[in-house]
């Protein structure tokens, strides 16, 4: 029997656990690297314990609330409060998996480094820190001080390898759209503060009343977000990012990429929710989710194209990402365009499902992407060729990755999509059969990476790929552990869907439970 304690206190260590553990991995390090990786394991082991435990505490018993301060509402303290919903643990577990993946993998990817594996532990926890306190949060302020952490500590992850410069380059853009980006939030929030006076998400959902200045800090808020997460066409700092960076960097800033997505729900969903959900939706709620729809076709288009012309494999792998954002924006925006109609439901459990699945087929892309410049340090589709013979576990794990993100029938990225398809031809058809038409094409696309890369005997360096070797065991490990959850999600849809996409959903569409939640432990914040 676990004590409620345990349940009570889950969301507060969720955060204190990897946070302590980031101060205290550089004292670590001084034992030894196996000491300080295995050190680093513990933490995220013990984290995803409690977000285990807080999802059945959640998805069983409903959202929970933890106050950080004074208990009593009515005193005039500062006070933090997390409020942990369905989609919450849900966005927890996908932070969780690619935290756990990447550290697994960075044992022997990140050997060549060194010097500095002690900071780039610590970044990596600090950057799962903010990314978890983003998506537990209840607060508009304490969004963006862990939106704050994610810009600073994904900037420095980028960056970590100072001697290429195109790393350099990647994170100067990336910390210079993110700080913009970050100002315009803090102005946004400032608007509805002067309004209010209240920052807390509940009471503001409860006192919105959708005044121009309301509609002002919406525009921000959807604006920055959609750069936050790769939106085209405020992609541009996305394929740099994914691609000069290292793969264990990359898996856990799409972590935080996806939070960005979260933040887009949460305010729109329940924010906003009287607005977007009320019986008489607006004009202008109405053309802007249509300018979301066009933007995530654009998205979804200029993803597929810009990958078809590349020769590098991490920027191909990067626009492709470009195009899994469109995807979920898609299922979002379609479900916010529907009014109600019963196929808008299903269009947001499609947008939220693809979130969970989108991180997996990518992350797992990014990983083969590693293993292949871990072993023949080339990631020129022209340089490449014939690995399939020297490496054929991650040339299986490549297959299921591309099989996967084009939405080919097992795999977990055709439930998903799916749903997105099913939607979007109910609102339009000409949409559906874009977004199929592109899933398409990006089945092409992966098939010549494929060929390029595993297939044939080397193009033009077959000298120096003839001694290549099968990626170490940690790196096998890490590509194993989101290929079981690919396999899972692909046999069991349903379970998938039942368990934690649909409780997702309904949290997003029942926003009023969020509000009472809190104002009715003692009223407004």
């Amino acid at each position: 029997m676990i004590p409620e304690y345990m349940f009570e206190h889950a969301p507060a260590l969720i955060i204190a656990i990897p946070l302590l553990g980031a101060f205290c991995t550089p004292l670590i390090s001084r034992l030894g690297g196996r000491v300080r990786n295995s050190f680093v394991l513990a933490v995220l082991i013990l984290t995803g314990l409690f977000i285990t435990l807080l999802s059945y505490d959640v998805l069983s018993n409903g959202a929970r609330i933890y106050i950080f301060g004074a208990k009593d509402l009515s005193l005039p303290v500062v006070r933090i409060l997390f409020e942990v919903d369905a989609l919450s643990v849900l966005m927890g577990i996908i932070t969780f998996i690619l935290a756990l993946s990447s550290a697994v993998y960075s044992w022997s990817f990140m050997k060549k480094e060194e010097t500095g594996l002690d900071k780039f532990y610590t970044l990596m926890l600090l950057l799962v820190t903010s990314t978890l306190g983003m998506e537990f949060t209840g607060d508009l302020f304490n969004f963006f001080v862990f939106l704050e952490i994610t810009c600073i500590s994904s900037c420095a992850l980028i960056a970590f390898m100072v001697y290429k410069d195109k790393a350099l380059e990647a994170g100067f853009k990336y910390i210079v759209l993110s700080s913009i980006g970050a100002l315009f939030i803090l102005f946004a929030i400032g608007l509805l503060y002067g309004q209010y006076n209240a920052l807390n998400i509940a009471t503001l959902a409860k006192l919105l009343e959708f005044s121009f200045l309301d509609k002002i800090a919406l525009v921000l808020f959807i604006i920055v977000l959609a750069m936050k997460a790769g939106l085209a066409p405020m992609h541009m700092w996305l394929p740099d990012a994914y691609g000069e960076s290292s793969s264990s960097v990359t898996l856990v800033i799409m972590g935080a990429t996806q939070a960005s997505v979260y933040g887009i729900l949460r305010v729109c969903f329940t924010l906003y929710g009287s607005v977007f959900q009320g019986s008489t939706m607006s004009l202008s709620v109405n053309s802007l989710a249509w300018v979301l729809i066009g933007l995530s076709i654009l998205s979804i288009f200029t993803g597929v194209i810009m990958a078809l012309i590349q020769s590098d494999l991490n920027r191909l792998i990067g626009y492709t990402a470009v195009a899994e954002v469109g995807y979920i924006l898609l299922g979002v925006s379609t479900s916010v365009a529907a009014k109600g109609e019963p196929y808008g439901l299903t269009a947001l459990k499609g947008g939220v499902f693809h979130m969970f699945n989108d991180v997996l087929d990518i992350g797992l892309l990014f990983l083969v992407a590693g293993a292949v410049f871990y072993a023949t340090d080339e990631r020129s589709l022209d340089k490449l060729g014939g690995l399939a013979r020297s490496m054929r576990y991650t040339t299986m794990f490549f297959i299921i990755g591309l099989l996967a993100v084009s939405g080919m029938p097992p795999l977990n990225g055709f439930a998903s999509k799916l749903l997105i398809y099913e939607s979007t031809y109910r609102l339009n058809p000409l949409l559906s059969i874009i977004a199929i038409l592109c899933s398409i094409l990006m089945l092409a696309v992966f098939v010549k990476v494929f060929y390029s890369v595993f297939l044939g005997a080397g193009k033009n360096n077959s000298n120096h790929l003839k001694n290549v070797k099968e990626a170490p065991v940690s790196m096998l490990i890490g590509m194993g552990v989101l290929t079981v959850f690919i396999i899972i999600s692909a046999l069991f849809p349903d379970v998938i869907i039942k368990n934690l996409v649909e409780p997702a959903a309904n949290s997003l569409i029942s926003y009023n439970d969020y509000i009472n939640h809190v104002l009715n432990i003692g009223g407004a914040l």
